[in-house]
């Protein structure tokens, strides 16, 4: 076997089982972050009578996690780098997971704001956390397909949490306890058991590994260092003027589009359904289909921009499938069309997200990674999540139409579409000059 064929499979062997031990765990991890954010719009079919929440309280309520978790995710990503991913993600998980659980004890708007307030600040720094983690195990050309693997457990915990959660809530009764009570705790309890679980499973970095042999590590830990180097080339950047940056806040505004369009269908998207005449099983079942449509193609599209090494037409054709969905939603009434458009926006919503993070990372100096992947996450989620599910639940209470409360997400992407744009053609022509100055 000669030299490069040894290389060539040494690297496909390193890479699949590092794959088969970080990827399927992680993900498991973050289905169970999602069903516990998420399922509180399942559980408004029950509960927002209970507590007599109108649609503008429980869209208040809903944003209140987005601005706990903007607040709280950059300390929490630095905390990451400091104290070392497995005991941090392992912190992250035990503290959501009990947070996610005591959601049961509400008793009426204010405790609900608090909880909702709480969860957010104990999720902070987990999904940021992760791709960083990852960028300590995966070189950068496999960056795309593994953020769009890892992230399929985002529509999957829709697709698994809604009629699970619709099971759960005709648990109503038992024990004396409301259907939507048996949901939280019963859903946040194995969070907490996977918190404790990281401690064991984890390895903060290739050089620890025991689960690789000596040659695996050796290979994988001089492939990341050598990519490091050459990223540490540049000039280095003070955080503060990172975070200042056009592409951090520019890429926030690209990120906040998706965040908003799969927050906000989290979110109000079982109440839509069921305002068709279904009943609670029927809706759980009907809102996971767009889901699992959504989860099989982002893992198609993540690869794609791998093999073609595109990131940016890979990250703005999403965006643009999101604005188009939104807007055919004006012209739609009946369950089937709407079934579809929903798919659609889910789908443009999560294969945006393996190619983007690929670009994000590329774009940002090693030295300020966790700073800058955490920011752009918190920024879309406040944009995302603690503003549009807020206009949507205004728009919806005053106008009665789903429609045009989609409307905004609509205008956001196209925004967005632009954005990138620019962005992308100033790196590129930044790219060129340094490769002409290189050669000169």
């Amino acid at each position: 076997m000669s030299e490069i064929q040894h290389n060539a499979r040494l690297e496909a062997e390193t890479i699949r089982k590092i794959t088969w031990r970080l990827i399927p765990f992680l993900m498991l991890c973050y289905l169970l972050a999602f069903i516990d954010r998420g399922n509180i719009g399942m559980a408004s079919l029950q509960m927002n009578d209970d507590l007599g929440l109108t649609k503008k309280m429980f869209g208040f309520a809903g944003s209140l996690f987005f601005i706990s978790y903007f607040l709280f995710e950059v300390p929490s990503n630095l905390a990451l780098q400091k104290f070392g991913a497995r005991k941090w993600i392992a912190r992250i998980m035990i503290t959501w997971g009990l947070v996610s659980a005591g959601m049961a004890a509400v008793q009426g708007p204010t405790s609900l704001y608090i909880m909702r307030f709480l969860l957010g600040a104990a999720e902070a720094g987990f999904f940021p956390g992760v791709v960083l983690y990852l960028t300590y195990w995966f070189p950068a050309a496999y960056r795309g397909r593994i953020v769009a693997i890892f992230m399929v457990a985002v529509p999957m915990a829709s697709f698994v949490g809604s009629p699970l959660s619709a099971l759960l809530l005709q648990a109503d009764g038992l024990l004396g306890l409301r259907g939507w009570h048996w949901l939280f705790i019963l859903e946040g309890i194995p969070t907490v058991l996977m918190g404790f679980a990281c401690l064991y499973f984890l390895t903060d970095r290739p050089e620890q590994a025991t689960w690789l042999s000596a040659e695996q590590r050796n290979w994988l830990s001089a492939r990341l260092e050598k990519e490091r180097g050459e990223k540490k080339s540049a000039a280095h950047v003070p955080l503060a003027k990172l975070l200042r940056s056009k592409e951090v806040l520019g890429m926030a505004l690209v990120c906040s589009t998706a965040s908003a369009a799969g927050t906000v269908l989290g979110v109000w998207q079982p109440q839509l359904l069921k305002s068709f005449g279904l009943s609670i099983m029927e809706t759980g079942l009907v809102n996971s289909i767009p889901y699992v449509i959504a989860a099989i193609l982002m893992v198609w599209w993540g690869r794609h921009s791998d093999r073609k090494a595109e990131r940016r037409w890979h990250t703005a054709i999403p965006l643009a499938l999101i604005s188009g969905g939104m807007l055919s939603s004006l012209f739609i009434t009946s369950l089937a069309p709407t079934v579809v458009l929903l798919s659609c926006v889910l789908i443009g919503a999560y294969s945006f997200k393996g190619p983007f993070w690929a670009l994000s990372s590329s774009w940002l100096p090693a030295s300020g990674a966790a700073a800058g992947l955490a920011a752009i996450n918190a920024c879309a989620n406040l944009i995302g999540g603690g503003l549009m599910v807020n206009v949507y639940g205004w728009i919806r209470e005053e106008t009665g139409s789903y429609s045009l409360a989609l409307l905004p997400i609509a205008i956001l992407a196209l925004a967005s579409i632009v954005t990138l744009l620019i962005l992308s053609n100033g790196a590129h022509q930044a790219t060129r000059n340094a490769s002409a100055k290189a050669a000169a």
